[in-house]
């Protein structure tokens, strides 16, 4: 955690960044780095600092603690596209554009914005005995996460946490996990978080080849956009959807169900300098 005092102690920003360990034997890697989920909170009294300003002294205070630490450091999700430019072009920082895709759920219903050949698709498979419910027992939570991890185990940039990080989650209501079953067959999950009055899908996982005339995919994708609208959330976004590439299959996926595609920016700085210099070079902006 980084905090911006003023001269009387005052707390004028506060911002909360994440070190992870990352292991894997195939492929083979070992390194730490360090993820930011926003710029922070900043207080009303600024005492004449903007808050980009302040966003850039809590960087300064973080280079300064992990640089020699982390292989890089990684911010996303910032309030809007431009938000800490100078200050982060300023500090070798280098903009990498990434996509970002919400539903609306106030406007319009699911029903309304989903393509109608993928709603009965849909429909056929929950007629052949498909269903999506909530994880309610440890059994349901075991399954749960031998799935996710299975999905995800040969995706490097894709960090799945500890279970007791879910286990709280699911506990404390900030978010809750869903199954997908056929007869006693779990061929898809996913993970649903909840901050004021947006959802936030967060994980996701799959037996598409295994069970491809089921179509598990759209079936969970379907149940996590429904059970946020019927819980009254405005919106359901959809993390990670990736590079914004012409060609992108979980994005076009996504699509398909009515949502608005975002195009934003992560930013990176990568501890080793030549290649950090090299990386700002491709990606100036």
């Amino acid at each position: 955690m980084v905090v911006v005092l003023s001269s009387e102690g005052k707390v004028l920003a506060h911002l909360l960044a994440i070190v992870r360990y990352r292991t894997s034997w195939f492929p083979p890697y070992l390194y730490m780095h360090c993820r930011l989920l926003g710029e922070g909170v900043f207080s009303y009294q600024h005492e004449g600092y903007s808050d980009s300003t302040l966003f850039g002294f809590m960087i300064d205070a973080l280079k300064s603690k992990l640089s020699n630490r982390v292989l890089y450091i990684e911010i996303s999700n910032l309030s809007h596209k431009m938000f800490g430019y100078r200050e982060l072009k300023n500090r070798q920082f280098f903009p990498v554009h990434w996509m970002s895709i919400h539903n609306s759920l106030h406007s319009h219903t699911p029903e309304e914005r989903i393509l109608q050949r993928l709603q009965k698709r849909i429909d056929n498979a929950y007629a052949k005995g498909v269903i999506t419910d909530e994880v309610k027992d440890e059994a349901d939570f075991q399954a749960f996460m031998k799935l996710l991890k299975r999905h995800h185990w040969l995706k490097p940039k894709r960090y799945i946490p500890d279970e007791k990080f879910f286990r709280q989650m699911k506990q404390e209501g900030h978010g809750r996990l869903y199954l997908t079953r056929y007869n006693d067959h779990i061929i898809g999950c996913s993970a649903t978080a909840y901050s004021q009055q947006n959802a936030y899908l967060w994980y996701m996982a799959f037996l598409r080849k295994s069970f491809a005339m089921l179509h598990p995919d759209e079936l969970t994708l379907w149940h996590a956009i429904k059970d946020a609208h019927a819980r009254g959330y405005r919106h359901i976004c959809f993390l990670d959807v990736g590079l914004p590439f012409s060609r992108n299959p979980y994005r076009e996926f996504i699509l398909r169900f009515g949502g608005k595609p975002v195009s934003t920016n992560r930013w990176f700085r990568i501890s080793i300098r030549w290649v950090n210099a090299l990386l700002r070079w491709i990606y100036r902006a």
